[in-house]
Parts: structure tokens; sequence; C-alpha cells
């Protein structure tokens, strides 16, 4: 009996095993394998895939990347699709690393996805990185929004909007290093509300910022002789 179903039904999916009589019935049939097999080249997949490989070489020690079958068949496929997309809507600094981060964290894979543990990464970043980095970015990324408002780079911190402002301050687009070393910087900041003061406060606490500039004499002064040559 079954041999005859087989010969009955010669379309066969690859992914499920399932069999059908005609072509066309096996086209249009999506299986979950399948469905995975078609996502493959999706964003959240592709960022997925990266991290499932990442974890297993962070974790494991294991140098050879697991093959995109593996991931499709792992039980951790949808929780690794969900922060791929999660990095993909957040767009976050240095995705690399902060996958690294999240690999590292000891946080659940459930909670990879939370905005804390972003912030958290943020905050690690902007404390850690080099004087140089940070100013990179921060001009790169005032520049880029010259582009968009048709402004120059160093008009930033004067004409931006106070909601963008929070948005990049809290993502670590620009950095407290130029923000409270520049007079139009502090300019800005005086214009915030409270709520976005507080919005923004585990990651220019002005405290903290001070310690690191007595701490860092030689940074302090390339930042501000940056600034001062920008006319910040």
């Amino acid at each position: 009996m079954m041999l005859e179903l087989s010969v009955n039904k010669p379309y066969v999916c690859q992914f499920c095993g399932h069999k059908y009589m005609q072509e066309k019935t096996l086209a249009v049939h999506v299986c979950e394998q399948k469905r995975r097999y078609l996502a493959k080249d999706s964003k959240s997949a592709v960022v997925g895939y990266q991290t499932f490989n990442r974890f297993f070489q962070l974790t494991q020690g294991k140098g050879q990347n697991k093959t995109y079958d593996e991931f499709a068949h792992s039980p951790y496929y949808n929780a690794f699709i969900k922060f791929g997309s999660f990095v993909s809507n957040i767009n976050p600094l240095y995705p690399d690393k902060f996958i690294d981060y999240v690999v590292r964290s000891g946080v659940k894979l459930d909670h990879w996805c939370r905005d804390e543990l972003y912030e958290k990464y943020v905050i690690n970043l902007i404390h850690t990185e080099a004087v140089e980095t940070a100013l990179e970015r921060s001009v790169a990324h005032m520049q880029s929004w010259a582009t968009e408002n048709n402004s120059l780079w160093n008009h930033y911190f004067k004409y931006v909007s106070t909601n963008r402002a929070v948005y990049d301050v809290k993502d670590g687009k620009v950095s407290p290093w130029i923000i409270l070393n520049s007079a139009s910087g502090k300019e800005m900041l005086q214009g915030f509300r409270d709520d976005q003061l507080a919005a923004i406060s585990n990651i220019i606490d002005p405290q903290v910022w001070v310690k690191k500039f007595k701490a860092h004499t030689f940074d302090l002064e390339l930042v501000k002789k940056i600034v001062k040559e920008a006319n910040l």
C-alpha cells in the first residue's frame, strides 16, 4: 500500500517529505522548513544566522560555522530570528560588537531584544571606546544630519530638534565628549525638557564625565582643539 502511494504521488517536498500528485500542488506547498529556507536571505534571517554561529564560536569555541540547514532545524531558530529582526530595526552601533556583547552578557536568549540591554551596551561602549573613535562617529553623524537638513554639520547643536538629539545621544551617535566640551552642545542640553534629560541621564551623567575628563587630560585637549577649530 505504501509503495502504491509513493508511485501515485511522485512529487515530494524536499523539506518535510510530504508527497503530492501534481507538481503545481508541490509548488504552492509551504511547510515550516520550506518557509525558513525561503526566508534565508531576509535581514532578520541573515543576522539571526550570523548570531547563531557567533554564539557557538564564543560559548563553545567552535570555529567552523554551522550550516544554514542546522540553523533552520534548531529549536532556537525563532529566537535568533527575533533577535535578527531587533538588530535590523534598531541598527545598533557596530552590529558585530553588539552581537558579541549580547552573547557574552549571560542574559537569556529570550531577553536579547530588550531595549535596556542595548542601552547597557551603548553605555559600556561610550565609556570604554577611544576618544578618536567617539569623535569620528559624532562628526560623521552630524555631517549626515547636515546633509539631510541642508545645513552645516557644526550647526547640529543649534538647530537639531530636541527629540532627534535625545535619540542620537541615547543611541550613542553623538558622544558626550563633544557635547559637554562645546558651548553649543551645552546650550543644546539647556533646551531639553526634564523628561528628555532623564532619558539620557545614564548616557551623559556630568559627574561621570567630569571625572573621565580629569583622568584623560590629553584626550580632553584633543577634543577642545577640534571643538575650537570647528567653531562648536
